[in-house]
């Protein structure tokens, strides 16, 4: 059970991280949620959510927004 808790944590540290970095380069871009969401092709609540660290996001929506910001997603795979 405390293996759990602690994977879970985990991985809404690696949401939250990933949302910062997104929303990062955003801003460094000058790019508003709206114009982001509109040119990635998803809900811009949706990419709220992925910003804030609320939304599991599928690595579709990751891909699409990722290729907009000029971002690569690298997948690692762990040993459990």
């Amino acid at each position: 059970m405390k293996e759990n808790k602690e994977n879970f944590s985990s991985n809404m540290t690696a949401i939250k991280d990933i949302g910062q970095a997104l929303q990062e380069r955003r801003h460094h871009m000058h790019i508003t949620q709206k114009q982001l969401a509109d040119m990635a092709d998803i809900g811009i609540n949706t990419l709220y959510k992925i910003e804030t660290g609320q939304a599991n996001p599928t690595i579709e929506s990751l891909q699409k927004i990722a290729d907009v910001l000029g971002m690569e997603i690298s997948l690692q795979i762990k040993k459990i």
